[in-house]
């Protein structure tokens, strides 16, 4: 969809007399990541709110049809994929037009934006993700075969964090206060040395075995083969039919926030 036309829808969310965080809302409702910023939404309802009513870009002085050449902006798209870290000015010192030339081009040309990187616990390799493919398309092979046996006989595992406290939430820590008073003050809470790693095993009926990683301890090679060694005995003795059947341990490198 094109600029302009989501103007146009701005503008009649605004006529609506719709708040900005309801149009964004119903943008991002209909159109997904290809709808405008909250940004944009706010600067077109700050253009209208001023007396404007029309959605086309203004005329502007200067020459930007003399700057914004296919030849530039190919260039300066390629100096971007090549450094995905550059910086707007960096790109106008190489190229050698203004930052707002550099900003249009980025934003109205190329339709970029530059956004903090996402923070995950672990970052997949080639090989992990092969892997989890590999692995994950056996299972469904087997389930499709016999999905009640399959169910009756999958046990899974994976680690979490236990803490010895439950950290205070700030919605918890909220309190009603006067006029004039302060807000209230709570010391941060150190949990570091207050937790415990706990590997769970489970199956659809419920949980087999849980082992707590001793203190000064450390998940090794060694420690999952004695690991295993608890959890069949454990096994045998809660799933007496699954004693005599072939087993296959598979660990998964989960990327999902615990």
């Amino acid at each position: 969809m094109e600029k302009s036309e989501f103007r146009v829808l701005i503008k009649h969310y605004f006529l609506r007399k719709k708040s900005i965080t309801e149009t964004k809302e119903r943008l991002d409702k209909y159109y997904g990541d290809s709808a405008p910023s909250i940004s944009m939404v706010k600067k077109w309802f700050t253009e209208f709110r001023c007396g404007r009513t029309s959605t086309s870009d203004a005329e502007r002085s200067g020459r930007p049809k003399e700057v914004v050449m296919p030849e530039i902006v190919d260039k300066i798209h390629g100096m971007i994929l090549d450094d995905r870290r550059m910086k707007v000015r960096e790109v106008a010192e190489a190229v050698g037009i203004s930052t707002e030339r550099v900003h249009h081009i980025l934003h109205e040309y190329l339709d970029m934006k530059k956004l903090s990187a996402r923070w995950v616990p672990r970052l997949l390799t080639h090989d992990h993700k092969r892997n989890r493919v590999t692995i994950s398309k056996e299972c469904l092979a087997m389930f499709n075969r016999n999905p009640n046996e399959f169910l009756r006989r999958f046990v899974t595992v994976d680690e979490t964090w236990i803490h010895h406290t439950t950290p205070e939430t700030k919605e918890q820590s909220r309190q009603w206060v006067s006029p004039g008073e302060r807000a209230p003050k709570k010391a941060k809470v150190g949990l570091s040395a207050n937790k415990v790693m706990a590997t769970v095993f489970w199956d659809a009926q419920g949980i087999i075995h849980i082992d707590y990683l001793g203190k000064g301890k450390t998940i090794t090679g060694e420690y999952y083969s004695e690991l295993l060694d608890r959890f069949d005995i454990d096994l045998k003795q809660k799933r007496p039919h699954l004693a005599k059947k072939k087993q296959q341990y598979i660990k998964f490198e989960f990327t999902v926030r615990r």
